[in-house]
């Protein structure tokens, strides 16, 4: 009758447990701890556990890990903490966000104990009430930013969530740890307008690379013409003033080839028979430019006595004698030149006045 009685008090207190709120996620979130020992005098506690010993009903001590004696009947071990980091899955809820997004999102929870005594007499079944904790303060969390910063800010997220954890479940002898979020679970069509928008934006960062590229581009071409033109421009200049000093020293050559030669024709007439070759190279002349008067134009005025060679070369020997009697030395030779200026001009003005040989232009 006793068996049947301890029976149906068990059935009984499994229906009220299970029938009361949060059961199932105590269950799910309980402790793995060992199950309540028996007051055996002697006890071997094990290492990384706490047992919560009261004596008559109220707390009277901890039991370190190793060797323990209790009283019998009147010490019992009321509860049994575990001091190992413990690892609690969060289950997945639905948070708003700043934006009116509604997400889906889960986590994992990092906790040790580190007051035996709180966590025992602090708070009724800690792990349960750390993960509501946990629940709420994600939704509070996620209702302070837009969908862009929940993805962009998970550490902060996440370091948010341990601190306000912690502040809670001082009082409970538990510190949280971390917590890091698993899984964030939009709604199609947000899912489907934020692909879009990443397929936007790396299509725009696309043509912009490609734009850059261009611009780059073009910047190179014009300063490779710009150094093209520079250099051609130089060397342009380089050439002219090459050709100018050429230009300055072959007149200066050619400066001095004359002076030279007028020197040697000086000397040269000096001498003895310098009048009969002066008479010679002037024949030459003559005969030379005569025979190139038709080759330039078609017009040519010849004078009338074209044809005597002999009159022209006595004419040109007269002039020089008269200038050689004048001045001798080489001295005045400004009046010279004046001299033979005007006897130009005289014999041009006797050539207009005659009449124009017959048959002369062709």
């Amino acid at each position: 009758m006793l068996r049947t009685l301890l029976r149906s008090s068990g059935v009984l207190l499994k229906t009220s447990r299970r029938g009361a709120p949060g059961w199932r996620a105590w269950a799910a979130q309980r402790r793995w701890a060992s199950s309540l020992p028996l007051n055996t005098v002697v006890l071997f506690v094990p290492q990384q556990e706490a047992w919560v010993v009261e004596r008559m009903g109220r707390f009277n001590r901890i039991l370190e890990p190793g060797l323990n004696f209790l009283i019998p009947v009147l010490d019992r071990i009321r509860y049994v903490q575990s001091l190992k980091e413990m690892v609690i899955d969060v289950p997945e809820q639905s948070a708003v966000s700043l934006d009116n997004v509604t997400l889906q999102i889960d986590g994992v929870l990092y906790l040790r104990i580190l007051d035996p005594f709180k966590a025992s007499y602090g708070v009724e079944e800690p792990e349960y009430a750390v993960t509501q904790l946990a629940q709420t303060t994600m939704r509070s969390e996620l209702g302070k930013l837009t969908l862009d910063k929940v993805f962009r800010e998970r550490e902060s997220l996440n370091s948010n969530i341990v601190q306000s954890i912690n502040q809670a479940a001082d009082e409970w002898g538990i510190r949280c740890l971390r917590y890091e979020i698993k899984d964030i679970h939009v709604p199609p069509r947000v899912k489907e307008s934020m692909q879009t928008q990443v397929e936007a934006e790396r299509r725009k960062r696309a043509t912009v690379l490609e734009s850059e590229g261009r611009r780059e581009a073009a910047i190179n071409v014009a300063e490779g013409q710009k150094q093209a033109q520079i250099l051609a421009s130089q060397g342009l200049k380089a050439e002219q003033i090459n050709i100018a000093d050429g230009e300055a020293q072959a007149i200066f050559a050619r400066a001095e080839a004359k002076a030279k030669a007028i020197q040697l024709l000086s000397d040269a007439l000096t001498e003895e028979n310098g009048n009969a070759a002066a008479s010679l190279s002037v024949a030459e002349q003559y005969v030379s430019a005569f025979s190139n008067l038709a080759k330039e134009s078609n017009t040519v005025l010849l004078p009338s006595n074209s044809g005597d060679v002999t009159g022209m070369v006595t004419q040109a020997m007269t002039i020089y004698s008269s200038l050689a009697k004048q001045s001798p030395s080489g001295s005045k030779v400004a009046t010279s030149e004046t001299e033979e200026k005007e006897e130009e001009e005289e014999e041009e003005e006797k050539s207009d006045e005659a009449p124009p040989p017959s048959g002369s232009a062709r």
